[in-house]
């Protein structure tokens, strides 16, 4: 027996539904949803999204509030004791190490944390020693960026309702450089610019003469976790490179969400 289909027989379809179904759960409002909702979300019959519903409240995965829904307190129990990246950073440290080889210059992916923020959780770099020569890329794991001045961070606001961005983002935006967005008008004109163009870009304004390039990863319920990152000096890499990298970029993308929440077995 191959490996694919020994893959296919181990995978259980009923526990990848389920997990569709707590994943969708925790991107409705906090009031939760009813099984009709969640079923029609996730392309699930009423009756199956019903059953596996039923059979993770009975084991405190979701609570049920009067008709609707909701994440449920051993979820959140469990998610405590959880090592918050120590797997994730395993299953993308391949596809940041390719495109580190690929452009030879450095990648990251910050993932989303519970406080509308990034956190640096994987890395990755090409032979050109770029630390040595940017201080804002030094390896530091763990590591958070201001949101209105690196591309990552744009990525992440232009993805939050425009209220939500203006609770999170200070009285007054600090300038790293000359060229730093300051103006919260300009900024917000910037993240619709990001929104439709589907990724963020800094030039210059986190630190002179760095370029970086950030594309979002979503899960199959399309709600952001994670922003992959390219980072780079301007002298080596100019913006006539742009659309091939953001073309490299959402593909990688592409296909750390396929490997961290499809429901086809890996290969």
């Amino acid at each position: 027996m191959s490996e694919s289909s020994e893959s296919t027989e181990l995978l259980n379809k009923s526990v990848v539904k389920a997990a569709r179904l707590l994943r969708e759960l925790a991107v409705q409002p906090s009031t939760g949803a009813t099984a009709s909702t969640l079923a029609k979300a996730v392309k699930l019959s009423r009756p199956t999204a019903f059953r596996l519903l039923y059979s993770l409240e009975r084991v405190g995965m979701v609570d049920r509030v009067n008709n609707n829904y909701v994440l449920g307190w051993e979820l959140a129990r469990l998610g405590q004791q959880a090592a918050s990246y120590a797997g994730l950073t395993t299953r993308v440290q391949p596809y940041l190490d390719e495109l580190a080889e690929e452009f030879n210059e450095s990648v990251t992916l910050s993932a989303v944390n519970s406080s509308d923020g990034l956190d640096l959780v994987a890395e990755a770099s090409g032979s050109h020693v770029v630390g040595a020569t940017s201080a804002a890329l030094e390896r530091q794991v763990g590591r958070q960026y201001p949101l209105h001045a690196s591309s990552s961070g744009k990525v992440l606001l232009a993805d939050l309702p425009i209220e939500r961005v203006k609770r999170l983002l200070p009285a007054e935006l600090e300038a790293f450089t000359e060229h730093t967005i300051t103006d919260k008008d300009a900024l917000f004109r910037e993240l619709a610019h990001v929104r439709e163009q589907g990724y963020g870009l800094i030039d210059n304004e986190l630190e002179e003469g760095l370029i970086a390039l950030s594309c979002p990863v979503r899960d199959s319920a399309g709600a952001l976790v994670a922003v992959l990152n390219l980072n780079a000096p301007r002298y080596r890499f100019g913006r006539d490179r742009i659309p091939q990298a953001v073309n490299r970029l959402q593909a990688a993308a592409a296909r750390i969400a396929g490997v961290l929440w499809s429901d086809e077995p890996e290969r």
